[in-house]
C-alpha cells in the first residue's frame, strides 16, 4: 500500500511522487519494492513527473540490489519548478510573502491593511502586494502555482468562506477565492491560480507543527491576539470539526467575564476578558495609550509593569480553559502565539493548567511558545497548498493539464 491507500500494482504517477516526496522510497528499486509496480511501468511513470519538472535526480544511494553493483540513483522532489504566495491577515496587519515549495520564505512584506475595511479593498491590495513580491523575489507570476490565506476567523474548508467571523465585518459568506484570484490576475496579467483559505490559528498550527515538532501526533496552538484562537493538528492534519469551527476558544464562556461584552455580540467569552483586545481596554481605562493587542505587544516588550499584569490575569483565565482542552486532547506539545505570547501569560497559564488539569494530561506536555513568531502562518498557508497541489489525486488531474 502506498501512502494514500492504493493497492500495490496499481500506484499513479501521484502516489509516487508522495512517496519521494516523504522519503519512503527515493529510488526506482524502492518505488518498485513498495508499490508492487514493473520497473518499465515506474520508470513510466517517472518519466511523466519529470517532464512535468517535478522530479530530479540526485546523488547515489544505498544499492537496492542485494547482490551488490553500482549505488542507485536518488530521486527527489524539485521544489525550485514553481513558488506559492501566501499572506496572513490579523485585524489592522497583514504578511505577505512568496515561498518556495520546500518552505523557504524567498521575499516578505508586511504592512498596514485593516480587515474592517472589507474583502473587496483588502483583497485587492494583498494582489497589489504579490504583484511586487513576485518582482523582489526575482519570480514571473506565471511560476506561482497557488496562493494560501490566512484569515481571523472560521473558515468553511469546502467553500473557503468565513462564516459568522465576530472580528471580520462584511466578510461573513464572501467569495474569498474567487476575489483574491481575480485581484492576483489584475495585477499580475497572469492567469487565475487555486486560492486556499483557512483559520489563521490552524495555519499556525500546521506551520510551527510541520516546522518544530513533526513527530508530535497531537498539537495544540492558541493564539492570543485582537481574539482568541485555537489550531490542533492530528496525525499532521489539521483538524476543523465540521465546519471549520473547531479551536474557537475565544467564544467558551467563562464566570469572570459575566458582565463583558465580547464582539460577537454575546456576554462572558473569554475572549472578552482575556484576550490582546481586551487587556488593550483595560490598560486605556487606566491611561495607558493601547487600542489592540499590537499595542499591548509593544507594552510588554518594554517592560511595561500594568501591561505585564494583566498579561499575567488573563493567562491564569486562558489557563483555566485549557485545562480542559489539554484533558480532552492530551496533546504532547501546547504552543502559545500571538501579541501575548510572552513570560507574563505563559506564567498565568501555567499557574492554573497545572493546577486544574489532570497530572496525567500534563505529564508528556511541552508548553511552549511559537518558534515561526509572525511567519508561522506563512509557512503554514504555503504548506497548506503544496499538500493540495501535490496530492495524488490531484497530481493526475494536473499532468493530464500539462499534457504529460
Amino acid at each position: 500500500m502506498t501512502g494514500r491507500g492504493q493497492a500495490r500494482g496499481q500506484a499513479r504517477a501521484g502516489d509516487l511522487l508522495e512517496l519521494v516526496r516523504s522519503g519512503r522510497a527515493t529510488t526506482r528499486g524502492a518505488l518498485q519494492q513498495v508499490t508492487g509496480l514493473s520497473r518499465a511501468t515506474v520508470g513510466q511513470r517517472l518519466d511523466r513527473l519529470f517532464r512535468a519538472g517535478w522530479l530530479r535526480e540526485g546523488a547515489g544511494g544505498p544499492v537496492d540490489s542485494p547482490l551488490g553493483g553500482r549505488p542507485s540513483i536518488t530521486l527527489e522532489f524539485d521544489d525550485s519548478h514553481a513558488v506559492v504566495l501566501a499572506a496572513d491577515l490579523d485585524t489592522r496587519h497583514a504578511r505577505a510573502a512568496v515561498l518556495s515549495l520546500s518552505g523557504e520564505i524567498l521575499a516578505e512584506h508586511g504592512g498596514t491593511l485593516v480587515i474592517e475595511d472589507g474583502p473587496d479593498a483588502v483583497l485587492g491590495e494583498l494582489g497589489r502586494w504579490f504583484a511586487e513580491l513576485l518582482e523582489k523575489a526575482g519570480h514571473r507570476a506565471d511560476e506561482a502555482c497557488g496562493i494560501g490565506l490566512a484569515v481571523p476567523g472560521p473558515v468553511d474548508n469546502d467553500t473557503g468562506r468565513v462564516v459568522q467571523p465576530p472580528i471580520m465585518p462584511g466578510w461573513d459568506g464572501y467569495d474569498i477565492r474567487g476575489r483574491l484570484a481575480r485581484a492576483f490576475s489584475e495585477h499580475t496579467g497572469a492567469g487565475a491560480v487555486p486560492v486556499l483559505v483557512d483559520n489563521d490559528a490552524n495555519l499556525m498550527a500546521y506551520g510551527e507543527q510541520r516546522t518544530a515538532y513533526p513527530d508530535c501526533s497531537a498539537f495544540v496552538l492558541v493564539k492570543v491576539s485582537t481574539g482568541i484562537g485555537a489550531g490542533v493538528v492530528v496525525d499532521g492534519s489539521i483538524y476543523r470539526g465540521i465546519d471549520g469551527g473547531a479551536g474557537d476558544l475565544g467564544h467558551i464562556r467563562v464566570p469572570e467575564g459575566a458582565e463583558a461584552l465580547c464582539r460577537c455580540g454575546s456576554y462572558g467569552c473569554l475572549a472578552a476578558v482575556a484576550s490582546g483586545g481586551a487587556v488593550a481596554r483595560r490598560l486605556a481605562e487606566t491611561g495607558v495609550p493601547a487600542a489592540s493587542g499590537s499595542d499591548v505587544r509593544d507594552l510588554l516588550a518594554s517592560g511595561h509593569p500594568g501591561a505585564a499584569a494583566l498579561a499575567r490575569e488573563a493567562g491564569r483565565l486562558v489557563g483555566d480553559v485549557l485545562a480542559t482542552v489539554v484533558t480532552l486532547l492530551n496533546p504532547g506539545v501546547l504552543m502559545i502565539a500571538g501579541d501575548l505570547a510572552g513570560t507574563p501569560f505563559l506564567t498565568g497559564v501555567r499557574e492554573l493548567l497545572y493546577q486544574r488539569a489532570l497530572p496525567r494530561s500534563t505529564a508528556h506536555l511541552d508548553v511552549v511558545t511559537s518558534r515561526l513568531g509572525d511567519r508561522a502562518g506563512l509557512v503554514g498557508a504555503g504548506a497548506l497548498v503544496v499538500e493540495y497541489l501535490y496530492a495524488p489525486e490531484r497530481v493526475e488531474e494536473r499532468l493530464l493539464a500539462l499534457g504529460v
